[in-house]
Protein backbone atom coordinates (compact mmCIF):
# COMPACT_ATOMS: atom_id res chain seq x y z
CA UNK A 1 0.00 0.00 0.00
CA UNK A 2 2.85 2.36 0.80
CA UNK A 3 4.29 1.85 -2.68
CA UNK A 4 0.98 2.86 -4.27
CA UNK A 5 1.06 6.18 -2.42
CA UNK A 6 4.68 6.95 -3.36
CA UNK A 7 5.15 9.73 -5.90
CA UNK A 8 8.61 8.36 -6.70
CA UNK A 9 7.06 5.00 -7.65
CA UNK A 10 4.49 6.60 -9.97
CA UNK A 11 7.09 8.89 -11.55
CA UNK A 12 9.13 5.77 -12.33
CA UNK A 13 6.07 3.99 -13.78
CA UNK A 14 5.23 6.88 -16.09
CA UNK A 15 8.84 7.24 -17.25
CA UNK A 16 8.72 3.54 -18.17
CA UNK A 17 5.36 4.01 -19.96
CA UNK A 18 6.67 6.84 -22.14
CA UNK A 19 9.83 4.85 -22.89
CA UNK A 20 7.71 1.85 -23.98
CA UNK A 21 5.34 3.97 -26.06
CA UNK A 22 8.27 5.64 -27.80
CA UNK A 23 10.32 2.49 -28.39
CA UNK A 24 10.59 1.33 -31.97
CA UNK A 25 10.99 -2.25 -30.80
CA UNK A 26 7.45 -2.35 -29.35
CA UNK A 27 4.82 -3.16 -31.96
CA UNK A 28 2.04 -0.67 -32.59
CA UNK A 29 -0.60 -3.22 -31.58
CA UNK A 30 1.12 -3.62 -28.21
CA UNK A 31 1.18 0.15 -27.72
CA UNK A 32 -2.52 0.32 -28.49
CA UNK A 33 -3.19 -2.20 -25.69
CA UNK A 34 -2.50 0.65 -23.29
CA UNK A 35 -3.57 3.73 -25.22
CA UNK A 36 -7.02 2.61 -26.42
CA UNK A 37 -8.52 1.48 -23.08
CA UNK A 38 -7.18 4.56 -21.29
CA UNK A 39 -8.50 6.95 -23.92
CA UNK A 40 -11.86 5.20 -23.99
CA UNK A 41 -12.15 5.40 -20.22
CA UNK A 42 -11.31 9.11 -20.25
CA UNK A 43 -13.74 9.88 -23.09
CA UNK A 44 -16.61 7.53 -22.19
CA UNK A 45 -16.78 7.43 -18.38
CA UNK A 46 -20.54 7.89 -18.41
CA UNK A 47 -20.97 4.68 -20.37
CA UNK A 48 -19.20 2.74 -17.62
CA UNK A 49 -21.27 3.70 -14.57
CA UNK A 50 -20.51 0.51 -12.65
CA UNK A 51 -16.77 1.20 -12.50
CA UNK A 52 -16.41 3.78 -9.74
CA UNK A 53 -12.73 4.50 -10.42
CA UNK A 54 -11.46 7.98 -11.10
CA UNK A 55 -9.89 8.56 -14.54
CA UNK A 56 -6.42 9.18 -13.13
CA UNK A 57 -6.59 6.14 -10.84
CA UNK A 58 -7.67 3.98 -13.78
CA UNK A 59 -4.79 5.29 -15.89
CA UNK A 60 -2.29 4.61 -13.12
CA UNK A 61 -3.54 1.09 -12.44
CA UNK A 62 -3.46 0.20 -16.12
CA UNK A 63 -0.01 1.80 -16.50
CA UNK A 64 1.39 -0.35 -13.70
CA UNK A 65 0.16 -3.60 -15.25
CA UNK A 66 1.05 -2.58 -18.79
CA UNK A 67 4.64 -1.68 -17.97
CA UNK A 68 5.24 -4.94 -16.12
CA UNK A 69 3.77 -6.99 -18.96
CA UNK A 70 5.56 -5.18 -21.79
CA UNK A 71 8.92 -5.12 -20.02
CA UNK A 72 8.68 -8.89 -19.54
CA UNK A 73 7.58 -9.39 -23.15
CA UNK A 74 10.31 -7.18 -24.63
CA UNK A 75 13.03 -7.80 -22.05
CA UNK A 76 16.44 -7.21 -23.53
CA UNK A 77 15.08 -5.73 -26.77
CA UNK A 78 14.22 -2.19 -25.66
CA UNK A 79 17.06 0.30 -25.58
CA UNK A 80 17.18 2.58 -22.56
Amino acid sequence: MRKLLSLRHWRHVFVRIFRLLGAREVRLSDKLLYVVPVLLYWVLPDFLPFLPIDDIAFTMIVAEGYTKYMERKYSGRIQQ
